[in-house]
């Protein structure tokens, strides 16, 4: 059995839990939370869970193969930091920290103690984005992507976020989107162009790659606009929006086709299931397609370029 503890109490804990829990190779072993209550909660749900009171017990009397955290993004670094200490992999929610600064001390102490350090892009794994891959793949021909983001910092203060996380909400849930250039963009970025720096509630970023792909962020500020990915070949296009669904157009055709949508994605929180699947073949050492902290840090560095040039 594969042995999973968590870090968290919160709704994605329970949506990665029900992910790996419908693993038959999975055992969850237990869980460590500042919120005793949720925690409680959340290991009745399942025979094997008990509740630790520190992550050095959560380690020590599970030897967990992997520890999943999901905690707030003001608390993301001081708990990398403790879980580093133990030689378990970890999968940890995005961001890395709220801004690069803190992404980079983040990697610095994995780096130390040599840890496996992955991160929940669960939109990667999304069917949408796995079929758009699919597809892209069948074809050598040149992409011109366009990333559309909103961003909404009032509603984020509103909800509860820290002032600080919504300062650096470009990090937070912009990530979400910019993770995109590197997923679909070919070869090693050779320019980023600001087009429009961010102006009142606007901005437009060219990314151009050395393959010859391009990409067009643009993204509106406390503002109506959707969340959408848009990818243009010579004889084909595709679009998510929203990002859970994919649509094509052929050439010859001026009609949108929709990909039928993957189970998982309705059972399962949309990319979870495939995404607990690929950090078990990390764990038996088969090839996968999990992204590593270092993937992180590039894409928070290409927020950095976005957002600061």
């Amino acid at each position: 059995m594969i042995k999973i503890a968590f870090i968290g109490a919160g709704n994605m804990t329970t949506h990665h839990m029900k992910a790996f829990a419908s693993i038959n190779s999975v055992q969850i072993t237990g869980i460590y939370s500042k919120t005793i209550e949720k925690a409680n909660h959340l290991s009745s749900l399942y025979p094997t869970c008990k509740v630790y009171n520190t992550i050095q017990d959560l380690y020590n009397k599970t030897k967990s193969d992997l520890v999943v955290i999901s905690v707030s993004e003001l608390a993301t670094e001081i708990i990398c930091m403790e879980c580093f200490k133990y030689p378990w992999k970890c999968l940890v929610e995005k961001p890395i920290g709220y801004n690069l600064e803190i992404a980079n001390k983040i990697n610095e102490e994995a780096l130390k103690y040599n840890r496996d350090v992955y991160v929940a892009f669960n939109r990667r794994h999304y069917a949408s984005t796995r079929n758009l891959l699919l597809e892209l793949n069948k074809t050598n021909e040149t992409r011109y992507i366009h990333i559309y983001d909103q961003e909404n910092q009032n509603a984020a203060l509103l909800s509860g976020q820290p002032e600080i996380v919504v300062k650096n909400w470009m990090y937070a849930n912009s990530i979400h989107l910019i993770d995109f250039v590197f997923l679909l963009g070919r070869g090693n970025i050779k320019n980023i162009i600001n087009i429009i720096p961010l102006i009142d509630n606007y901005i437009l970023t060219k990314i151009e790659f050395d393959s010859g792909d391009i990409v067009i962020y643009e993204c509106i500020w406390n503002a109506p606009a959707p969340w959408s990915v848009v990818v243009n070949t010579k004889n084909k296009r595709w679009e998510m929006r929203p990002i859970e669904k994919l649509f094509f157009q052929d050439f010859t055709s001026r009609q949108l086709q929709e990909f039928e949508l993957d189970d998982l994605d309705i059972i399962y929180k949309p990319g979870l299931k495939v995404q607990a699947e690929e950090m078990l073949k990390v764990i038996r050492g088969e090839k996968n397609n999990m992204p590593k902290i270092k993937h992180a840090l590039d894409t928070m560095k290409i927020i950095y370029k976005i957002y600061n040039n």
